[in-house]
């Protein structure tokens, strides 16, 4: 008898909870979110839409009438040949309504990365063709980055809206029956497979690539969180995560703007106490973060601040066991596990909080898993050759394929058929199912080296490496990288911050844990390091990582 295939598909119904999303594609042919996005602002009525830590509360009426003024501005500003268009704010209402304004002009919003050094970001520029960036002197100078000739002030653009503007926009938002305000706004000429967005990869391992997503794509993730959480106007989310990021473009832009929640913005992912105070004077229900960024949230928020979450999320990199024990402890919520890619829109696969699981249905969660393939995605795990799919159980290389497939990457045809093939992506992590259909990460290709013929990976050894060192409550005090070297191919490196421990006392701790000595780094492999790598989006920086693990340990040096 044949061994079982490793295929997963999720058969979780699509939710109904907001009209505008039902069945997928909607049947008129036209784009979802910018349907969605109108609808579900004018929908809001009186009740708070979107708030941020800078003052500014919006109800969905006052949303929408902002949205259409940004608009008017924009067309008169703005070539009429201008398809991509740079943004370059944090999380803010003021991000919120620009994006806004752009997809309902059926311009291509590309949200450019403000923690990444000026030569990504003039390479992203370029590649993307931008002729303009909307941003804010102010935010620029903060962050050290300069846009030249392409800066339009956000501030400036406000201050050109007249008075007709204001009561064209109002009229239309309040007044104009909805299929007459579709069309006005011409969102009945948009389709499904429009691209909506530009997203370029973070560079942790290479330079950037801009990642193309369609209108369906990020309509798909929207539709999945919506049937996993049942996101309903009793919600508030809190948005911290950038923009840039599809992480934060997906679940904290478009998921609570089109469905029936509220979202609380603030511009600092790391400033906890001011979150804390957003989260409790919302009253916010459900936080979407980073493993590094929940850290930081045990060590500064207040246990009461916190008492309102009911679905937290760690993603965007490995969620340690013991930061879910500490977090559940402190603040009475367990964070859970999703899985995604840039590729993917993000959201590949999620783990269901406890609060939304359906009574009577399959288990929806299983720790130490990233969770299911969300609705419409399928799973396989195929040998790393890429020739034959394996059985249930055994690891392997993981592919996906579903509705968020991205187009693929801007202008390189060559590299997006290294990775998607006949409609799956690739996603680079090494990964097992089991029969339930659970998705659990092992390894990630890039996080491997061949060290004497073996594949040696580095995420077990930097937990170890991290235990010896006294890390608690899912602190990061080394990170494991690998230069080449002339004798075994290559040799691990440790980074760390400062510690008592000397690098042999710390050897002959991991070799009593039993670590393969293959697995255990040479005590000169050791490397001091003020504060390790971290990039905006709270992933480590593993391109940053092995720059400073080579600049200590040249080619060539044993």
């Amino acid at each position: 008898m044949n061994a079982p295939s490793a295929s997963a598909v999720s058969s979780a119904p699509v939710s109904d909870a907001a009209s505008i999303l039902r069945g997928g594609p909607d049947r008129g042919g036209a784009a979802t979110l910018p349907r969605a996005l109108v609808r579900a602002c004018r929908q809001a009525g009186r009740r708070l839409k979107v708030a941020d830590s800078l003052g500014t509360r919006l109800t969905g009426r006052d949303l929408l009438v902002r949205v259409l003024c940004a608009k008017r501005v924009l067309e008169r500003v703005l070539g009429p040949d201008e398809k991509h268009v740079g943004v370059m704010l944090p999380p803010t209402a003021a991000a919120v309504i620009v994006n806004s304004a752009l997809v309902l002009m059926g311009r291509v919003a590309v949200n450019l990365n403000y923690t990444t050094s000026q030569q990504i970001l003039d390479l992203s520029i370029e590649r993307a063709g931008l002729r303009h960036v909307i941003s804010s002197p102010t935010f620029l100078d903060r962050v050290k980055l300069d846009c030249g000739p392409r800066l339009l002030d956000a501030g400036e653009l406000r201050r050109r809206l007249s008075l007709a503007d204001k009561a064209i926009a109002a009229f239309q938002a309040v007044c104009l029956p909805m299929p007459l305000l579709e069309r006005a706004l011409g969102l009945d000429r948009l389709r499904a497979a429009d691209v909506l967005t530009v997203i370029f990869t973070s560079g942790s391992t290479g330079d950037p690539k801009g990642v193309v997503l369609s209108e369906e794509n990020v309509a798909s993730n929207v539709r999945a969180i919506d049937s996993l959480l049942h996101v309903s106007a009793g919600d508030v989310a809190i948005g911290v995560l950038p923009f840039f990021h599809s992480y934060g473009y997906t679940a904290t832009f478009w998921t609570p703007l089109v469905l029936d929640a509220g979202v609380v913005y603030h511009t600092n992912p790391l400033d906890a106490q001011v979150i804390g105070g957003l989260v409790r004077d919302y009253h916010a229900t459900i936080l979407m973060a980073t493993p590094t960024f929940l850290r930081t949230y045990l060590r500064r928020v207040p246990a009461e601040d916190f008492s309102s979450l009911e679905a937290v999320f760690g993603s965007a990199e490995k969620l340690p066991r013991d930061v879910c024990d500490a977090f559940e402890k402190k603040f009475g919520v367990r964070p859970c596990e999703a899985y995604g890619a840039t590729e993917m829109s993000p959201l590949i696969s999620a783990n269901v909080p406890p609060s939304r699981h359906v009574p009577g249905s399959p288990a929806d969660a299983r720790e130490g898993t990233v969770g299911k393939p969300i609705p419409g995605c399928r799973a396989r795990i195929m040998a790393r050759d890429g020739h034959g799919e394996l059985p249930l159980g055994e690891e392997g290389m993981l592919w996906i394929t579903g509705p968020n497939v991205m187009q693929g990457y801007l202008d390189r045809p060559d590299l997006t058929a290294q990775v998607v093939r006949d409609g799956w992506y690739c996603t680079g992590d090494i990964a097992r199912l089991d029969a339930d259909g659970f998705i659990t990460i092992t390894g990630r290709q890039s996080r491997f080296s061949k060290i004497g013929g073996e594949m040696v990976p580095h995420i077990p050894v930097e937990e170890a490496v991290n235990a010896e060192l006294g890390a608690a409550d899912g602190e990061l005090k080394a990170v494991v990288t690998s230069v080449t070297d002339p004798r075994k191919g290559e040799r691990l490196v440790v980074l760390h911050v400062g510690t008592p421990r000397d690098p042999h006392e710390v050897c002959r701790g991991l070799a009593a844990r039993g670590l393969h000595n293959l697995w255990i780094p040479s005590p000169d492999s050791f490397v001091e390091v003020e504060s390790l790598p971290v990039l905006g989006s709270g992933k480590l920086d593993l391109r940053r990582i092995a720059e400073v693990a080579r600049a200590h340990f040249p080619a060539g040096d044993a």
